[in-house]
């Protein structure tokens, strides 16, 4: 697996701590967003110094390849980090692993989120060689829900009181997709 990937119109990065204000940046900008669809934050999450641990545990996490989270860019204006894909929970004995994204609310609705998830199935089955890949999405989230269909996942079910987000534990519905090798 590479640290870093390009698709026609995206540069997928995983990061060093050195990014940590880009991250910082991305996440206070869309944080009324994120927040709606992920667990609550710890109170120093939005610190410069928090961003920087956390890119610190990422990439030994990549190394490892037990979690591996993207960056995206946009190829012709590389400083503009658009959002993030990662596969987590990736487990060689049972071949599979968990999927996440998010994307700026600017980015939204151009193509970008398909691309980047078209490209993180493509590195799990050819590169990482697992088998099955698992999203869960809040049944509310219309848009998520359609990217997963269109990418080809499939719905199994749902995993009742998920995640606590605001507070409030959260339905999810859970989603796959296999590996046609």
């Amino acid at each position: 697996m590479l640290f870093q990937y390009q698709t026609s119109r995206l540069v997928l990065k995983i990061l060093s701590p050195q990014y940590a204000q880009e991250v910082l940046t991305f996440q206070e900008n869309d944080k009324d967003l994120f927040e709606q669809y992920e667990i609550d934050r710890y109170p120093d999450f939005y610190t410069l110094e928090h961003q920087e641990k956390i890119l610190q545990c990422e990439y030994k996490l990549a190394l490892k390849l037990s979690t591996v989270r993207f960056y995206v860019f946009l190829k012709d204006n590389p400083q503009t980090l658009i959002g993030t894909v990662c596969l987590y929970d990736i487990s060689n004995s049972y071949s599979r692993c968990e999927i996440g994204y998010k994307f700026a609310s600017n980015y939204h609705h151009q193509g970008y989120a398909y691309e980047t998830l078209e490209k993180a199935i493509d590195i799990a089955f050819r590169d990482l060689h697992l088998h099955r890949i698992c999203a869960r999405v809040q049944e509310t989230n219309i848009a998520s829900i359609h990217l997963l269909e269109n990418l080809g996942f499939e719905k199994e079910g749902v995993c009742r009181h998920h995640l606590k987000i605001q507070g409030v534990w959260t339905d999810h519905l859970q989603y796959s997709l296999l590996s046609i090798e």
